[in-house]
This record gives C-alpha cells, structure tokens and sequence, in this order.
C-alpha cells in the first residue's frame, strides 16, 4: 500500500509498505479522506512541539472499517468510523480522572506515532466512533470541530455571553461557529482580512476586527466598554496569547487552544486585576466527539465553504507548500486516498 511520510522538515516522500496485520482489539481501517491542520503544517515547516522524525502525518480521518472484530460498540466491516486519534494509557492521574485528552503518556496519531496519511492503518477498536450518517468531508473535519468544542467546554460557555476568537484558522472558526450554536455572540480578531471576511460572509460571525494597533478599543467600541467575557486564542502565536487577556473582561476566562513553543509573559498587575482565569484546552474528548457529530448530522455546520482545497494522495506533496500561505485562501485543506 502507499504511504506518505515526512523524512524531515520541508521534505515528504510517498512510500510503499504491505498492508498492517491485524491482532486482538485492533482494527484494520481503510482511510478515505485525511484533513490537513495546523500540526500538520507546523510540522512540515519545522516548528511543531513534541515532534520526532520521520512521521506519518495524518489525524483528521475519514475511514471506512475492511477489519475488526467482536467489540462492544457493535462496529462492523464496512462501517464509516471517525476516530479519535489520542492513544491514552487508561492508567495515569488524568485517565482516572476522566481526562484521558492530557493523558500523560499521550501519544496522539499523526504526532507522537505514525498517523493515516497512508492507504490503510491499523487502530485500537476504543478510539473509533460510528459515523454512519457522515460524509468523508464531514467525518475529515470532526477532529478540529471537536478541538473546538472542547474548548467551549472548558470555558462553560453560557448563551448570550459576548466572546473573542482570536485566529480565523480552522480551529478559530470551529470555536466561532460552535459558540454561536451555543447562544454566544462572536467577535474575531485575525490579521488577515480574507480571513475575517470569510467568518462574516460564510460563518456569520456577528463582528470581525484586524488585529492591529487599534484592536482592543474597537472589542471596547463594541462590548460597550465591557470586554469579552471569553477570549480563545486559536493563533499558537507568542504575540497574540500574550495580548489575549487584553481583549478579556474582569472576571472573564482566557482559554489558549493554540499551542507556542515558547514561553509566554503576561503582566500579573493586569490578569490579577481581572481575577483572570487563565486555562489551557488540549485535545478533545469523546463526549466533544459526540457532540460535533451531532452538528455535523443536523447539517449546523458550512461544510462546503469550509473545504477550501482537496487533492489525491498522488499530488499533495506537489500541493503542499501552497497550503502554507493563507493569502492562498486555503481554510481546510483535504487528501482523498
């Protein structure tokens, strides 16, 4: 079967191995569509936390059962499965304390071991939920959506609360679009106008602000002078989560679902006059599973402008660097296998 690996960063190759054999509490999925995020580009360009090479890249699937065996979830060959692609130790503090998504032996797909940038591959039956009523696109972006509504967990989102999403990326719009089926009122804040444009013409986002200069006293223009009560970062970017809480109002919460490298400084003065709650938001759970699902099959969610680009397996490394550039209007970019 064919493959396609990153040996290193700036290089893929497409590579040919035999088909995974499959063994007890295993399945054997055949991979239909993949989406490309942020990890995934990051990683290319070099500049991922927690990376090692060479890498199968890949953890946004969509995928079809061809192998399995009695399981309790009542899958069976044929079936369309999503997975949840974060392979948690069921032993830890975080497990027993129902986080397996901050497991701390966490090894997610595509990241910490080789994930479904491949034809076939072969996954533990725990991590698959059914997705009979989806499509291949829609099974493709559940992974990102859920990122996103785990976040919107984290922060106890509550109906009619005015929030801030910094970050018109994949995850930033998922965060948008899920918050305003949650009752909130969404203002984003990118600095890349077609970025911004497409949240208020496609997703409908109810205020959309450049990120310059004049950012947080256009948030103040609009909240009436009283700030968001939720900020998410969905950047990863240094500059942009330490500026965050400046969008944020007292009381309020500071998410940060975009991960930096680095670290970061915030002046205590300013958090501590707020009582800021700063939390951080990894992965997602099956519960944030379950719930995209449900979007995506009540048909919440613009699927259609959200997939920007899609290729053959056979072309994307020909493609791949374009995706890099947002000024290329990539929003979601897919490899259908």
């Amino acid at each position: 079967m064919k493959y396609i690996t990153c040996e290193k960063p700036g290089e893929f190759k497409l590579k040919e191995k035999s088909v995974p054999i499959n063994s007890k509490g295993n399945s054997i999925l055949k991979v239909n569509k993949v989406g490309i995020c942020g990890t995934d580009l990051h990683a290319y360009a070099g500049n991922q936390p927690f990376f090692s090479y060479p890498r199968i890249l890949g953890h946004e699937l969509a995928t079809t059962v061809k192998e399995i065996g009695e399981n309790d979830k009542g899958i069976k060959v044929g079936d369309n499965v999503v997975v949840m692609p974060y392979l948690s130790c069921k032993k830890c503090i975080s497990c027993k304390n129902g986080k397996p998504n901050c497991c701390t032996n966490i090894q997610v797909l595509g990241v910490h071991t080789d994930g479904g940038m491949q034809e076939h591959i072969c996954v533990p039956i725990d991590i698959l939920i059914p997705a009979q009523n989806l499509t291949d696109d829609e099974m493709a972006i559940v992974e990102p959506l859920a990122i996103g509504a785990h976040a919107i967990r984290r922060a106890e989102l509550k109906p009619g609360e005015t929030i801030v999403v910094v970050g018109c990326g994949p995850i930033g719009i998922g965060i948008m679009k899920l918050a305003q089926i949650a009752g909130a009122e969404v203002i984003a804040i990118d600095i890349n106008q077609k970025r911004l444009d497409y949240a208020k013409k496609e997703i409908g986002i109810d205020y959309v602000v450049l990120g310059d200069t004049k950012a947080v006293e256009k948030v103040k223009q609009i909240t009436n002078g009283d700030m968001a009560t939720a900020v998410f970062d969905a950047t990863g970017h240094k500059g942009a989560l330490e500026n965050g809480p400046d969008y944020m109002s007292h009381g309020g919460r500071y998410v940060l679902v975009g991960l930096s490298k680095g670290e970061l400084l915030f002046s205590h003065p300013a958090i501590h006059a707020k009582e800021t709650t700063i939390m951080c938001s990894r992965n997602a759970t099956l519960e944030d599973f379950e719930h995209v699902i449900s979007i995506l099959e009540k048909g919440l969610f613009p699927l259609d402008s959200f997939i920007t680009h899609n290729v053959d397996y056979t072309e994307m490394i020909s493609h791949f660097d374009s995706w890099l550039n947002s000024n290329n209007g990539v929003i979601k970019a897919t490899v259908s296998f």
